[in-house]
């Protein structure tokens, strides 16, 4: 593909190929248990037109790109991780499914641009390389059609989460700040709970100026 070479994400460093069956298999046995797992699928539909352009940066095994796309809506899905799209395309080789790092992707590679919105759910904002995330939102935000937005999801330091520290929603503000974008929503679920500073997570609709 036509993209840069960046540092190794956070994800790399803390994720092996031997751990990518286990990260699918997590999300399976959840699923089984009856956790909510469209959440995210459900929170970008109803932010979009029937005939909307999505793209889930970060997408992982695809579990929210099949939700966008069970919906209705033409949802794309694009990954640095080779195991974790091969997955992907095995369960749906319907959707279109993109290689590329996002602190380095090429616009060529996405047919379907501009998208109406962009959605990097699963704490894709934590385990992006150090140092690259303003580039990374400068890069989708060029995907984005006029008005377009984008949509983080991820746990804050209040959770414990391990590696929660190492971006914040502060730092999110600064770098949308920075980017010319404007925050303009913040909620602690995909359920749209009310956002509070000791919130264990944080779902922010960013836009993109028309």
């Amino acid at each position: 593909m036509g993209s840069t070479p960046t540092p190794p994400t956070r994800w790399e460093k803390h994720h092996t190929p031997d751990s990518w069956q286990a990260y699918a298999d997590r999300f399976a046995q959840m699923h089984e248990g009856g956790d909510d797992l469209h959440g995210e699928a459900r929170f970008v539909d109803a932010l979009c037109r029937r005939d909307a352009a999505v793209l889930d940066a970060g997408c992982g095994t695809g579990r929210v790109t099949e939700g966008l796309a069970d919906r209705g809506l033409t949802a794309v899905g694009v990954d640095k991780d080779p195991g974790l799209l091969a997955m992907a395309r095995d369960r749906r080789p319907d959707l279109t499914w993109v290689e590329a790092d996002l602190a380095g992707i090429d616009p060529g590679d996405f047919s379907d641009a501009p998208f109406e919105v962009i959605v990097l759910a699963g704490n894709v904002m934590v385990f992006l390389a150090d140092g690259t995330e303003r580039q990374v939102l400068a890069n989708l935000t060029g995907l984005l059609e006029p008005g377009g937005r984008l949509v983080t999801g991820f746990a804050t330091a209040s959770s414990g989460f391990s590696r929660g520290n190492a971006y914040g929603v502060q730092d999110l503000d600064r770098d949308c700040a920075e980017a010319g974008l404007e925050v303009q929503a913040r909620y602690a679920t995909w359920q749209m709970a009310p956002w509070r500073e000791d919130s264990d997570w944080a779902v922010t609709v960013i836009g993109v100026p028309a």
